[in-house]
């Protein structure tokens, strides 16, 4: 039997004036989808989720949902009433959906619990652009939707954000999906990749599978639709040579071949127009220089605000290293790159430079870009050329590599959207040469054609370079070394992403066999069983135990306030509160009754690894 179709949209289509973004596009979300969406800036991802979400309307075609459907939406962006602290906002969710306010104590103490937030009572005007993305993530599924819809929930998370991400997607969502550009968490999370992209014939291409089932598959189709156009192309040809030659008799049968020869013509100017989008032209431009040593660090040393962020450090680059900077969010990894650039002083130790050391940054924020100024002047400052690796170009070609078209030339740099002004960042630092460039966030905002192209232009690079992301794909691949930062000062290295993650495994097993047993709950007995060496459990699921006697104590204070309500002499005349407050005294000991399970599951898994034989 299939599985129910919650949600779907058909044959819509959707333009922003005169720019068609897709049409006659049909789409559904069964229970249990896991769907990645993919495609080019521009190919109308974020509008088809608004549609989906019933925040916008489709110039044509239909939506339709079952009934009493509870959607969630994540936005690209989320903002936040900086008056408020995380727990006011969550509370405020319940209020606007109409709960109980008995229940808000409980309910919020479960989202506040699933956030993971280190304090719930600050300020959402304070919070870094990762915990504000959580916090949207949060405020969406505490309301348990049966479909959720995320833009980009990986901008903005660090690593550690990324893979808590990605284990509440297969432990809370029972539908979703997801717009990204992160090909290693669209590998994590998805079942089945859906592509817009105006170059497939219908304007969309799926696949069943993770990301790299998606890619297998889409390789397989591409090589077959351009096996199927160079037959056409040829078809075409012989069409045309014979209606040139111009058939003496116009029969019926001469007059039919006219036609199919048209219809074939027609065929092939549209695959042919399907082709022309291309990808950004990266090319990153290196001074030459050839000397064996660009920067060394000795004993450096830095703290901001009373909080060190790195102590006795020594680090040295030369052309060709490529270094990746790993560490949670504000454990100083921008701070790292401005040290090494020469923008910020450190508070001992030495950095010593090559002599006239040219070096290239791209920035996190984009500062450097004037908003207010046109994309005309922001790619060419003097004239209508650039002069790029000692020849000129005109602006036009210039700005097409960077698939900008002649009429954006005069809008101002705050017209365009996140992914161009990526792009624009990274047509001024390719006029620089560099000896050393510096990339702190250049993934954000881009899509992955472009992702790709970046990828090569840094690995062609023959200068140094230092590199700041949150893509664990580009990093993996394009890293020579990764160094560490744990926020405290300390560093460490490491040869690739595989070494820092089997380190992560480690240091959570020690975590694990330090702690100790939740003690007897309220409701249940957890049955004691001797301590193992935990080496059983994935890296995933040893963070999971490290929080899980935490996560059992809320469940049960959530189930003690529940019971109090249900208790609440007030409410004993009242059967429609009294009804909704056992409910959620129902809904809080369920879960609580999956932790345990969970928690037996985990514990069962290291016992049974503690008994194996250590190869």
């Amino acid at each position: 039997m299939p599985p129910t179709i919650l949600l779907s949209c058909e044959s819509i289509s959707k333009s922003y004036g005169v720019k068609p973004l897709f049409a006659d596009l049909s789409i559904g979300l069964a229970e249990g989808d896991h769907v990645g969406l993919v495609g080019p800036n521009g190919s109308g991802k974020s509008t088809l989720l608004k549609i989906m979400a019933g925040l916008e309307e489709p110039d044509e075609g239909t939506r339709s949902m079952r009934r009493q459907l509870r959607i969630g939406y994540v936005p690209q962006d989320p903002s936040f009433d900086g008056t408020h602290t995380i727990e006011e906002v969550l509370a405020q969710v319940l209020i606007d959906e109409g709960h109980d306010p008995h229940d808000h104590s409980s309910r919020t103490a479960a989202a506040l619990s699933l956030g993971e937030f280190p304090a719930t009572d600050q300020s959402t005007a304070t919070l870094s652009g990762g915990w504000k993305k959580r916090l949207a993530i949060v405020r969406s599924l505490m309301l348990e939707p049966d479909v959720l819809l995320m833009d980009e929930p990986t901008n903005h998370l660090d690593v550690e954000g990324i893979l808590w991400l990605e284990r509440l997607l297969r432990a809370e969502a029972r539908a979703f999906l997801v717009v990204s550009h992160d090909r290693r968490f669209l590998e994590a999370v998805t079942s089945r990749m859906i592509e817009l992209n105006r170059s497939y014939p219908t304007g969309v291409f799926e696949a069943k599978g993770n990301y790299s089932d998606f890619l297998e598959q889409r390789d397989a189709a591409l090589h077959a639709q351009a096996n199927y156009e160079a037959s056409l192309a040829n078809r075409v040809r012989r069409e045309v040579e014979w209606l040139r030659r111009g058939p003496k008799a116009r029969t019926t049968k001469a007059k039919s071949r006219i036609d199919s020869a048209g219809r074939l013509i027609e065929e092939l100017n549209s695959a042919d127009a399907r082709k022309d989008q291309g990808t950004a032209g990266i090319n990153f431009t290196s001074s030459g220089r050839r000397s064996k040593q660009l920067v060394e660090a000795t004993q450096l040393c830095k703290s901001l605000g009373g909080r060190p962020i790195v102590k006795n450090l020594d680090l040295l680059l030369g052309p060709g290293q490529r270094l990746g900077l790993l560490g949670p969010n504000g454990s100083g990894k921008s701070t790292v790159l401005k040290l090494i650039a020469g923008t910020l002083k450190p508070d001992a130790g030495t950095i010593v430079r090559a002599d006239k050391l040219r070096v290239v940054t791209f920035e996190q924020h984009r500062e450097s870009l004037n908003q207010s100024s046109s994309l005309r002047r922001s790619l060419a400052p003097h004239g209508d050329s650039v002069v790029y690796q000692d020849r000129s170009v005109h602006l036009v070609s210039w700005a097409k590599r960077f698939l900008f078209r002649p009429e954006q030339l005069d809008l101002p740099v705050s017209r365009l959207s996140g992914g161009e002004q990526a792009r624009l960042l990274i047509a001024r630092l390719m006029l620089q040469p560099a000896d050393l460039l510096i990339l702190d966030e250049p993934t954000n905002d881009l899509d992955i054609p472009t992702l790709d192209v970046l990828e090569d232009s840094l690995l062609e690079f023959p200068g140094a370079l230092m590199l700041v992301t949150h893509d664990r794909w580009l990093l993996d691949r394009v890293s020579t070394m990764l160094l560490a930062l744990d926020g405290t000062g300390q560093t460490e290295w490491f040869a690739d992403y595989a070494q820092w993650e089997s380190a992560q495994e480690r240091k959570a097993a020690e975590q694990t066999r330090a702690s100790s047993r939740p003690s007897k709950a309220s409701r249940t007995e957890v049955e004691s069983t001797p301590k193992a060496k935990r080496t059983g459990l994935s890296y995933r699921e040893q963070k999971e135990w490290a929080k899980m006697e935490q996560r059992i104590l809320q469940a049960e204070e959530t189930i003690a306030a529940c019971q109090a309500a249900v208790e609440d002499p007030a409410v004993a005349s009242d059967a429609v509160a009294l009804q909704e407050r056992s409910a959620a005294l129902d809904a809080a000991r369920t879960a609580a009754e999956r932790l345990y399970n969970r928690w037996t599951e985990l514990e069962g898994k290291q016992t049974e690894s503690a008994g194996q034989p250590q190869s």
